[in-house]
Order: C-alpha cells, then structure tokens, then sequence
C-alpha cells in the first residue's frame, strides 16, 4: 500500500468536506493510504503577495512535517500544491535561502532537507494508479452522462514544478480520469478560463463576472456538471452560482462536482459516502439514474 501524507490545507477542512469525503474512500478503495499529519497548518499561499519569505516559510514548516514522517506529501488544492512544490522548488535550487529557512525552522526544532514531492491527487491517480486501473475498479458506468472539465490555473502551473506532467496549454489529464467512469467529456470556449478566485478578496464584480462566463459556456455546452479538482474553484462555481445568478438575472442550476465523487459512485460507493448531500447544486439528474441502476 501507497503511503502518503494527506495535506487538507484551509479551505477544504470548513468548505469541502465533501470532496475530503469522497477522495478518502477512493484512496481506501485504491491501496492508497492517507496518514494525517499532526501539526500540518496553512500552506503560506495567502501570506505570498504580502511577503514572499514568510510564505515560503510556512511552506517550508509543512514540508518538514511531512519529513519528519518519511512521507510524501498529496494534498487536494491545486494552489496548495503549488505553493509547497513552488516552496520545495526554491530550497532545493537555493543552498542560502535553504540555509535561512532552516535557521528560522531550528527554532521550533525542525528542518528541510528535501526529500519531501508533493503530488495533486489527481496527479497520483492518473500516474500510479493509472486509468486502465480505475476503468477496471468501476461497477457502475456513468456513461450516458456528459462532464465538462475545469483544470484550473495551478493544476500544471508554472509548468516548470510538475516535470512535463501533462501540456499545461492543452491538458488531458483530467478529461482522461473522466472518461474512466464511463462518461464523456463536453468540450466548450474558453476550457482554460481562470475561475476568478484570485482577484475575489479585492474586486469581487469582476471575479464573479470571470465565473460567470465559464457557467454560460458550460451551460451552453449542454454539460450535465462541471468537475473539478480544486476546492476555491468550487466556491467560484457552486458557493458562488446563486449570486451570480441574482446579480446578472439569470439561472445555471449547474451541478459542481469533485472528481473523487464521480469516481467514487462509479466504483460503487452510495451518494451519501461521497457527500452530494453537502453539494449546493444537487447534481438531480445523476442521482435519479444512479437510483435507478
């Protein structure tokens, strides 16, 4: 069994407990072991803009945490990983800036020595698991339903942390894990839309109008639901879709949903083990076909 150290990061913990839900039985399922890691805090993504040290620092806390463990690290945010392998990145290159963290760790008895990798679980799915893999784990096929894919911006990005992954410009790895369920993919303009949840803390009209025009371009393509791996992306498209409905005088009634949850009622588990009670937008047409198999 895969060993891992599971990192929840902030938002997952208090707004998507249903993706925790869902991707830590698909781990269970799978032979992948999640360990929770005492101690494990924010990842320093928030702290970067205001002071770059300080947020590497906390990155570099985790990484350590993690360490101290022999674990690697798989975390479900896609902007939590990158901040830890963007952090892992600059202490492996930088022997100074390596020396200083390190100072800075010593007095809380830790230290960075660089044998952490932090992987997306999606990524750890679509590498060491494998497709062919999942397809076999499936016993309920989705097929018949059609998910249009949302990748986000740190998924691949800056490409230059992920080691050729997958084409951050056109990525497939994602639409490929869909496919495994037995559903297919809908393609639509604008696939590589940013959700808007960066610029949400300071102007959050034009972070909603970014989200908006994803939902229109999903909604037109007909999708059943939009899945995706990232919880901020979520708050985007599903916390945030009755707001965006009432301020631009339209209706989406669109379905968000983390991949591990079509995964996991592919593979069998019920509707409540991978929490759609907790999705905003209930996802009604899945539940009734999925009822009725």
């Amino acid at each position: 069994m895969t060993r891992y150290a599971l990192y929840l990061g902030c938002t997952v913990p208090v707004r998507g407990m249903n993706y925790e839900m869902a991707a830590r039985l698909v781990c269970r399922r799978l032979g992948i072991e999640l360990v929770d890691v005492e101690g494990f805090s924010c990842c320093g993504f928030p702290a970067r803009p205001l002071n770059w040290r300080a947020g590497l620092l906390m990155a570099a806390r985790n990484l350590a945490l993690a360490e101290a463990q022999g674990l690697d690290v798989l975390a479900l945010c896609s902007a939590c990983t990158e901040t830890l392998a963007e952090a892992d990145y600059h202490l492996r290159e930088d022997a100074e800036l390596r020396a200083w963290a390190n100072g800075e760790l010593a007095e809380i008895g830790r230290a960075y020595d660089g044998g952490v990798r932090v992987r997306h679980f999606a990524r750890v799915l679509y590498e060491e698991v494998g497709v062919e893999r999942l397809r076999e784990e499936v016993t309920v096929s989705l097929e018949g339903f059609g998910f249009a894919s949302h990748y986000g911006c740190h998924y691949l990005k800056p490409s230059y942390l992920y080691d050729g992954f997958d084409d951050p410009e056109n990525p497939r790895s994602l639409d490929r894990l869909i496919e495994a369920t037995g559903a297919h993919v809908v393609r639509y303009e604008d696939e590589a839309q940013c959700c808007g949840g960066g610029v949400l803390g300071f102007d959050e009209e034009t972070a909603l109008l970014v989200a908006k025009q994803k939902l229109d371009h999903v909604t037109a393509a007909g999708a059943d639901a939009l899945v995706l791996i990232c919880p901020f992306c979520a708050i985007m498209y599903e916390a945030n879709q009755r707001r965006i409905e009432g301020l631009h005088e339209t209706e989406y009634k669109l379905p968000v949903l983390y991949y591990p949850q079509i995964l996991g009622l592919a593979m069998g588990f019920s509707l409540e083990e991978m929490g759609i009670k907790l999705n905003r937008v209930k996802p009604r047409g899945l539940i009734r076909a999925l009822r009725g198999r």
